[in-house]
């Protein structure tokens, strides 16, 4: 018996059937992720770039796929890349330091 594999992207095909059963709500988050990762204020390089630092720390195995490729598509380079995933366990490392204070006494 063969086991599915539970991080395959190939689960992305199943948005259409979320699509159909909750139809408001997921035009709604189509459009809300449009506008969210859309130029602005802040370049779409840029907001990539924060996507995969947030998909690092939450570690979600969809949005690192998804936005790295975006992010290179919006002219990231491997650099940049790097220097994102230094800053997400940076801010990982951080969390954990600072949350460490709860644990000591006096």
């Amino acid at each position: 018996m063969e086991s599915a594999i539970m991080y395959s992207m190939d689960n992305m095909k199943k948005f259409p059937k979320m699509d159909a059963l909750a139809p408001e709500a997921m035009k709604a988050f189509w459009a809300f992720d449009r506008v969210a990762l859309a130029d602005g204020a802040i370049p779409k390089k840029y907001k990539e770039l924060m996507a995969l630092a947030v998909a690092l720390t939450t570690q979600c195995v969809y949005c690192l796929e998804i936005h790295k490729k975006a992010a290179v598509k919006a002219g990231a380079t491997q650099e940049e890349i790097a220097e994102v995933v230094l800053l997400a366990a940076a801010l990982r490392a951080g969390a954990a330091m600072t949350h460490g204070t709860h644990l000591i006494e006096g």
